[in-house]
């Protein structure tokens, strides 16, 4: 399986032919992310997470694409039809060809003043772990790791703590759209020296660098 990152929180994941994407936000290369894609899944409405407009030029482009997100997302995109399907944790499915296990259910708390907002986390093929915004736990175990390394909801602590309870084999960054790289280089060295501890291996993702994930 291949995986391609395109800014901030989406990654597209292709196998067989066939192409995944998760979240497509504003702040990521949304349109190159989804161009030819099969399937798509949504985390969470928030618009770093999901380009609408993106969204619904690539459904209009290609009518086989479909999509699972969140019923508050599934319900905005409900004129797609039955290419849109209600996501939810503790559940599986296929997704064009991709084995898809989702965790969790709630976006982590940004302030007590701030609704939370349903937040669903996606496994695929039992290897590639996407918590959206939130350090939900996965009950099994996966390879690589994508942890959101910074966010209005989150602290450096909590990050470190997240990577080292998954213990991925190997941990990828998501989540950094809003870091220089001074900020990421500090964070990145933290979470690698702490995460080495339990035998995570954290490694830099680049944009645009498509690579081979176990």
């Amino acid at each position: 399986m291949e995986m391609t990152k395109y800014g901030h929180s989406c990654v597209r994941l292709e196998k067989d032919g066939a192409a995944l994407v998760i979240d497509p936000g504003g702040f990521s290369d949304a349109a190159t992310a989804l161009r030819d894609a099969d399937a798509l899944l949504i985390t969470h409405e928030h618009q770093d997470h999901i380009d609408n407009d993106a969204v619904r030029a690539a459904a209009a482009a290609n009518r086989e694409l479909r999509i699972w997100a969140p019923e508050t997302v599934a319900t905005s995109l409900a004129d797609l039809g039955e290419r849109v399907s209600v996501a939810a944790g503790d559940t599986q499915f296929q997704a064009a060809g991709f084995d898809v296990q989702t965790f969790g259910g709630q976006h982590a708390l940004i302030h007590p003043l701030i609704p939370v907002v349903a937040n669903v986390c996606y496994l695929v093929e039992g290897s590639v772990y996407h918590p959206g915004d939130s350090f939900i736990v996965p009950t099994q175990p996966v390879t690589t790791l994508l942890a959101p390394i910074h966010a209005p909801w989150s602290k450096v602590a909590e990050v470190i703590d997240f990577v080292t309870a998954v213990r991925a084999p190997t941990v990828h960054q998501i989540h950094d759209g809003l870091l220089n790289p001074a900020g990421l280089g500090l964070v990145e060295s933290l979470v690698t020296g702490l995460g080495a501890r339990t035998g995570s291996q954290y490694r830099h993702l680049d944009d645009d660098a498509r690579f081979t994930v176990a």
